[in-house]
């Protein structure tokens, strides 16, 4: 299956069953499934909560044999993202 078909498939089953908190999407599915967007809500109790983190995500070709590349748009302060929103 071509990785452009099985990011087809992954964008169908989040807006069938979206995941609590987050959601992407391909920024253009009618050119391209390779660049999405999507934000991230912070979970209520936590240092996070009432923040909406907005993010880039790259597919590589080889997904998913290989992770995609994210980037946080928002600035947020946690360990494992840089100054610069990478993960």
């Amino acid at each position: 299956m071509a990785f452009t078909q099985r990011l087809a498939i992954h964008f169908r089953d989040i807006q069938t069953n979206p995941p609590p908190l987050c959601y992407a999407e391909p920024e253009d599915p009618g050119k391209s499934m390779i660049h999405w967007i999507g934000w991230i809500e912070g979970p209520q109790d936590t240092p996070y909560a009432g923040g909406k983190f907005r993010l880039i995500i790259d597919f590589p070709a080889d997904f998913p044999f290989k992770p995609p590349v994210i980037h946080f748009i928002t600035p947020v302060f946690h360990p494992n993202i840089s100054v610069k929103g990478d993960i």
